[in-house]
């Protein structure tokens, strides 16, 4: 996502193995059943992700005897990693597209549901008060 108009994730890694394994889904292997499936992602999807994102440095790497992961890097020198383990090509397009979309901030979980920065003195309205 950008923020005041400048992308936040700059690097997204697409670790794999080339061992069958787990990371057959990602590369073309004869394991599949189904024929849809055997378009991987790596050739196929992969690509044209890069050709769509031209201000992100996508990156291969293999990682022997490892579940394939996505890692994404971002300005503010965090990091998400996400298991893509057992996932068709179009889910594991769809959390490298979250990975591009997200912040790269920490997930804060919120104290009560009415976020304000001027809370009142007099405490939060309900319907339940009686006069």
């Amino acid at each position: 996502m950008a923020l005041r108009g400048a992308w936040q994730l700059q690097k997204l890694i697409v670790s794999f193995s080339d061992w069958v394994g787990e990371s057959g889904r990602l590369l073309k292997s004869p394991v599949f059943v189904n024929r849809a499936l055997r378009e991987s992602f790596m050739e196929s999807y992969l690509p044209v992700f890069k050709e769509k994102n031209p201000q992100l440095e996508v990156v291969t790497e293999l990682i022997r005897g490892q579940h394939p992961h996505l890692k994404g890097l971002y300005k503010n020198k965090s990091e998400r990693v996400v298991c893509v383990k057992n996932m068709d090509p179009e889910e594991v397009l769809q959390y490298a597209t979250r990975l591009r979309n997200s912040l790269g901030r920490k997930v804060v979980k919120l104290k009560t549901r009415h976020v304000t920065k001027h809370p009142s003195v007099q405490g939060t309205w309900t319907t339940g008060v009686k006069f």
